[in-house]
Order: C-alpha cells, then structure tokens, then sequence
C-alpha cells in the first residue's frame, strides 16, 4: 500500500476509480444518457435494480432530490438491500433461476422501458436472468457492473454467460473482483470496499447526462426537488401529479 493512513488510502484508491470511470466510461455514459432521455420522450417507464449492496446505488437515483422522477426501484422480495433476515439468504436468492422472470412479468415493465440492473460480479442467475428477460419483453437493458469479473470468474447462470453480455450498453465500474481496495500485513483478508462510491457515481453522471439531453431538445426534465426547501413538496407534488403514470413509487 502507499504511505499515508488507511482513511487517506481509500479515498486516493476511490478517487483514482472514479477519474478512470470519468475518463473511460465517458462514451457508455453519454450513451445511457441520451436512451433515457429517449425513453423519457417517448412516454416509456424507467426502473432500477440492484441485489444486495448494489441495491444502494438502484435507490440512489429512485425517488432523489435532484433526480429524475421517473426513476422507479425494481423490488426482489429478499433481495433488495440487506434488511432480509437471515442476511445469507439475500445472497442465495440471487442465484435461484426462474425468480427474475417472475419478478418481471407481475411487473408494470414493458416494451420500450428502460430497466438499469446494477449488480458488481454480473455472474448469479438474478440479475444475468432479469436482464435476458427484460430484453425479451422489449424493455432497453443499462448495465453497471464490473467487466473484470467475466474474466477472473465462473458465472453461476445456466447460459455460462454474465450480466455484460445482455445489456444494451454497458458501464463498466472497473472495481477489482473482491470489492476490496486495501491490504495490510497485519490483517489477513482485504477490506475497504469503493464499488457502492464508484457505481454511484457513474449512475449520477448518466442522471445528469439525461436531464442536460432533455433540455438540449427543448424538453424539461422531470426533476424533483429536496422537500427540505421551501416550496419542493409543491413542486413534488406538480411532478408526480403530471406523471403518475410513469411513477409506481407513489402508490
């Protein structure tokens, strides 16, 4: 490790990932950007999902201050987050087949939607199944994971394929397999984690990229404002009242 305390290492560490996630990924980012703003436009339905810890970044851009309203969490029962008790049992549900088509189909998703699947390995059933499926329906796929993972592991999906390879596009988070940034001599497994700062990250930059796309085409983008300043409930309420349609979280 360099010189430097721990908390110094991991921001150096979380800083480096993100301008390599700036730098790199800067197209995929434009790309999903402009299918948003597209679904958007053409009336479509946007939702996120993430099993587990890459559940935070999913919730991240649902329901945000400063974030598209139309942005709508994709809920696995068990799999959303690590609230489900035993925790174990979240990580096994990612890997039971058939769970994703079901998910999907007692879903509002449809053709022309867009659906943002978050998961760091791309390699369980869950979310290498949502996506096949997804696209089967007709719905647009955004995938944010890490690439190495297709490389370095074995994937756990009946087709021996990984989330990467059912997206319409892919952004790649660049996290090591592990999702642990630091080593010590004195502490036998890695630790200090940056997938939840990285993957978020790019999924705020690609928000950003949809609302300045929308504007640029003379449309206003449906944002939402904090409800801690004076008049945002008003205007959250404006919003949700002009696309209800589109917004599932609200009922």
């Amino acid at each position: 490790m360099s010189d430097g305390t721990p908390a110094d290492q991991f921001f150096d560490a979380a800083i480096g990932l993100l301008q390599r996630a700036r730098d790199e990924e800067s197209a995929a980012i434009a790309a999903a950007g402009t299918l948003l703003a597209d679904t958007v436009e053409a009336g479509g339905r946007m939702f996120a999902f993430g099993a587990g810890h890459s559940s935070l970044a999913a919730q991240d851009i649902v329901y945000r201050a400063g974030g598209l309203a139309l942005m709508n969490l994709l809920p696995v029962p068990g799999a959303v987050g690590v609230d489900v008790v035993p925790a174990t049992l979240g990580s096994a549900l990612e890997r039971v087949d058939g769970l994703a088509t079901a998910v999907l189909d007692t879903s509002p998703l449809r053709a022309d939607d867009a659906l943002v699947i978050i998961s760091l390995s791309g390699r369980n059933a869950l979310p290498v199944e949502m996506a096949m499926h997804a696209r089967s329906l007709g719905a647009r796929v955004i995938g944010v994971t890490s690439v190495a993972y297709a490389a370095q592991t074995t994937s756990r999906h009946s087709s021996g394929t990984y989330l990467k390879d059912h997206c319409d596009i892919v952004l790649d988070s660049k996290i090591a397999v592990g999702d642990a940034e630091l080593t010590l001599d004195t502490i036998p497994a890695p630790f200090a984690p940056a997938s939840t700062v990285v993957t978020a990250a790019l999924l705020q930059a690609v928000m950003a990229t949809t609302a300045q796309t929308l504007a640029a085409r003379g449309t206003e983008p449906p944002l939402l404002r904090s409800g801690n300043v004076d008049g945002g409930h008003e205007w959250n309420t404006q919003i949700m009242n002009e696309y209800r349609d589109r917004i599932f979280y609200r009922h």
